[in-house]
């Protein structure tokens, strides 16, 4: 049953001579230029890719690494330090802002006792002075110079 008459068949037929006739090949840059983009495309979602399989894996490796557990402890137990005596009490809430003057501690006006008087010479050697103004006390004996 072979129907030459048949509307929609031939419609079909004039359609395909018709997009025949009006198709041409692309210029070869319009086709390199297609490539191209499609192939930088396909470099950045491997890139994209790579990019959160190291940061995943680096995120699970975070997770079950064990963590700090604490804070380090010191080599040698530190002496205790005295509280200052020249401390001062804070402010009063309803005061003014302090000013430079008022925020710097007093200073010892009496100069502490020489050192020489108190000990006798090459007993004991004096270490610098602390923050506080006082000098302390090491029981090492002095060095010969080398």
């Amino acid at each position: 049953m072979h129907d030459s008459h048949d509307p929609l068949r031939s419609l079909f037929q004039e359609a395909a001579s018709a997009g025949q006739s009006a198709s041409t090949t692309p210029p070869v840059a319009v086709i390199e230029r297609r490539g191209e983009r499609h192939r930088r495309h396909r470099i950045v979602g491997i890139a994209a890719a790579c990019f959160l399989v190291l940061a995943g894996s680096g995120a699970v490796l975070s997770a079950f690494l064990p963590g700090d557990s604490g804070p380090t402890l010191p080599a040698t137990t530190p002496s205790p330090v005295a509280p200052s005596p020249t401390s001062a009490p804070p402010p009063p809430s309803n005061s003014t802002p302090p000013t430079l003057n008022s925020m710097t501690p007093p200073r010892n006006t009496t100069p502490p006792p020489p050192l020489n008087s108190m000990m006798p010479s090459g007993s004991r050697t004096t270490s610098p002075v602390d923050p506080t103004g006082t000098a302390t006390m090491s029981a090492m004996p002095p060095q010969s110079p080398r």
